[in-house]
């Protein structure tokens, strides 16, 4: 398994930085997702968990012989809760193709309720609290509630994602402000560039939404009853 072994410690040099090649695959996957995530492809789901699969793998690196760069537990956590809740919005995407036939799109954008909205920002900032010490005690890369900030939007924005609401793209925005300078200070380089790029892709996907939002007319279900 020599051939795996030099596939999986592969880098290139960017500067002084030494990236790995996996950092890069894993974020384009990530891209890829959020892309098919935009078109509400249901193909965005099984392509986003493979990119999570291999970024644990970037940010567990002592687990796997690596040296030189600090363990980030709020990051590797955050790709095991990926794949779960990517399951749970693969389930739900495909549901509603289903029920709209042969060449139906998988998802309808509608706004959060006040309820769920209130919801998703005390979820924010309620569980970032609560994770930060426990973060710090597993000996992740400080400031530690950045990790855990960056964790908490990770899960929530994957999961407004799978229900089809508009402001998960804001979610989004809210934790590439902060995750581009943590990962940039913990030399994770190639994904710190990836977040400035998902970023700007992330207000282009809120605008879209936001606009698609206004053409359907969507029921409690999440399904299309009307058309403006």
């Amino acid at each position: 398994m020599d051939w795996f072994r030099a596939a999986y410690d592969a880098t290139f040099l960017v500067g002084d930085q030494q990236i790995y090649w996996r950092e890069v695959i894993g974020n384009l996957f990530g891209l890829a997702s959020a892309l098919g995530g935009l078109r509400r492809k249901v193909w965005a789901w099984p392509v986003g968990i493979v990119g999570n699969v291999v970024l644990f793998t970037v940010f567990m690196g002592s687990w796997f012989g690596e040296t030189g760069r600090a363990d980030m537990l709020g990051q590797a956590a955050r790709q095991i809760m990926f794949i779960a809740v990517s399951v749970y919005g693969w389930y739900r995407w495909r549901q509603t193709q289903r029920i709209g036939g042969v060449g139906t799109v998988a998802v309808h954008p509608r706004w959060a309720s006040w309820r769920a909205r209130v919801g998703l920002v005390t979820g924010m900032f309620a569980g970032t609290l609560l994770l930060t010490p426990l973060f710090r005690a597993l000996g992740s890369y400080e400031p530690v509630w950045a990790d855990a900030w960056i964790f908490m939007g990770s899960v929530l924005a994957t999961y407004g994602m799978a229900k089809g609401w508009v402001e998960f793209w804001l979610i989004w925005v809210a934790v590439d402000l902060v995750g581009v300078p943590l990962l940039f200070s913990a030399g994770y380089w190639a994904t710190a560039l990836m977040y400035v790029v998902y970023g700007v892709f992330t207000l282009i996907g809120f605008f879209a939404w936001w606009r698609i939002s206004r053409r359907e007319q969507v029921g409690p279900d999440g399904v299309t009853v009307a058309a403006a």
